[in-house]
């Protein structure tokens, strides 16, 4: 805990932002951190609970009211000595997690919660620039050789932990960057680039080997005929090979297809789905040519689906210079404020405004496309209705039809599943949902059907949080760090 009576002597203080003005001007982070006194001060606000809720709120289970006390007592090494046994990534995390923990706070319950989020942040930024952030090579060889497939958090945070218990770790990726959708769908607004390198180069001073631009699946179309799925590789693994040249395989890659809106006119030119729009502007931004570009300079853009990835799109089209953004949700609005007692310690339904719906927005509840609208085969407009739920169903409300306008159409319902014939190459079962099918176990968790093949994070849980990514990620670790060695010192 923190100072005895800090929760009720300090108000809760959040993190700054630059001015929109300003920060439409580039795709730089604008978030200002809390400086030293201020990070005391939400250090010393965490409370002596006796049961830290936050602990279980948090998937990887950080130990947090130990890093606030410290950070206190103004001992950030050992605070990020405690931040780094639980996570592999805070500076992740500390950027773009909804931070579940503050939900679950035990001060949450009728006051402003600790900022868990924020402390993490500063912990993390300070152990950088102190170089505390050091490779750590296992002292003793193995001789075991791993096959991660997926270069995303999940990935990332299982090829460490496994280098780091001594064995040979080769981390494939189908782009041509490490980071999954934290380097191609993420903005670098919200978490820049160079977050990822630097671990990148920490991983491979740890043993671990890169193969980016290497997708693994089938000889022949191994995503799929016709995918929307980023693809930039130049060389295709087959899974064949991967299981006569490694000792274990672990599929990390995510789930990346885009749910799709089947209405009358979706094949008209200006309908696409977030994850084309976006990575796009990654790539831009690390100084790669698109050519033909998605952009939304000078048009109305409407986009369709409430969430984070809805938000990531707001914020693109706005530093493009869109004349209009709309977002569209289709449930109905939520309460500004959650009911307290009714929720904690649980992810409250309410009202969540983003930074970038700050920098330019019109929201809509409770509205549905019936159908796209457009002009010699280009998008004009949609044409749209409200609707209701009553007994658990949804209803369209008479006499609400209209067409709003539209240039640009940004398709952001979120993700379905895995991308099916990555699985399948494998023979690797799936669940109702098209995720792989393997159970979380302490024994023999996260094994598939097929024999020394793993799988974890959103290609086995579904499209979830970064840091539930790097929670499975660990796990997975575990449970291939026993299944070739007969036993594991890793964390679980």
């Amino acid at each position: 805990m923190g100072k005895i009576t800090g929760f009720l002597e300090h108000e809760r203080i959040e993190e700054g932002y630059r001015p929109v003005e300003e920060r439409l001007k580039h795709y730089k982070e604008f978030v200002v951190g809390l400086n030293t006194d201020q990070a005391k001060v939400q250090g010393a606000r965490c409370m002596d609970c006796g049961t830290p809720f936050c602990n279980s709120g948090c998937p990887v289970n950080n130990i947090i009211p130990d890093f606030n006390d410290l950070v206190y007592r103004n001992d950030w090494r050992n605070a990020f000595a405690v931040l780094d046994s639980t996570n592999n990534f805070p500076e992740f995390t500390g950027r773009i997690c909804p931070a579940p923990c503050e939900a679950a706070c035990v001060l949450n319950v009728n006051d402003d919660a600790v900022g868990i989020k924020s402390l993490e942040h500063a912990i993390i930024d300070r152990a950088w620039d102190e170089g505390w952030v050091a490779p750590r090579v296992a002292k003793h060889k193995t001789g075991k050789k791993v096959a991660v497939v997926g270069a995303g958090p999940a990935g990332m945070a299982a090829a460490q932990q496994l280098a780091r218990a001594g064995h040979d770790v080769t981390l494939f990726e189908k782009n041509d960057r490490i980071g999954g959708l934290l380097r191609y769908g993420i903005p670098d607004f919200k978490m820049e680039k160079s977050h990822i390198d630097r671990r990148v180069e920490q991983m491979k001073a740890e043993g671990v080997v890169f193969r980016t631009g290497v997708v693994v699946g089938a000889a022949k179309d191994p995503l799929g005929k016709g995918s929307k799925v980023t693809n930039l590789a130049k060389e295709t693994v087959t899974p064949e090979q991967l299981q006569k040249d490694f000792d274990a395989v672990l599929l990390t890659g995510g789930a990346e297809q885009s749910r799709d809106l089947p209405v009358p006119g979706r094949d008209l030119d200006g309908i696409h789905f977030a994850m084309e729009f976006l990575p796009q502007q990654n790539r831009v931004n690390a100084g790669d040519k698109v050519k033909g570009q998605l952009r939304a300079d000078g048009k109305h853009v409407i986009v369709i689906g409430g969430g984070d990835t809805g938000s990531d799109c707001v914020g693109t089209s706005n530093r493009h210079g869109a004349v209009s953004v709309t977002q569209f949700e289709l449930m109905p609005q939520p309460p500004e404020e959650e009911n307290r007692p009714l929720t904690w310690p649980y992810w409250p339904i309410k009202l969540r405004t983003s930074s970038s719906h700050d920098e330019g927005c019109e929201r809509e509840f409770a509205i549905s496309t019936k159908e796209f609208i457009g002009e010699k085969g280009k998008i004009t407009g949609l044409k749209t209705v409200r609707v209701e739920w009553k007994d658990g169903k949804m209803q369209e409300v008479a006499g609400s039809e209209q067409v709003l306008k539209a240039d640009l159409v940004l398709l952001a319902m979120g993700f379905v599943s895995p991308v099916a014939t990555v699985l399948d190459a494998f023979g690797v079962e799936k669940d109702a949902r098209g995720n792989a099918k393997a159970s979380v176990d302490f024994i023999g968790g996260y094994a598939t059907n097929v024999p020394k093949v793993f799988a974890a994070g959103d290609i086995r849980r579904g499209q979830s949080l970064v840091v539930w990514a790097i929670r499975e990620g660990r796990q997975a670790a575990r449970s291939v760090d026993e299944f070739l060695m007969g036993f594991s010192d890793l964390p679980r």
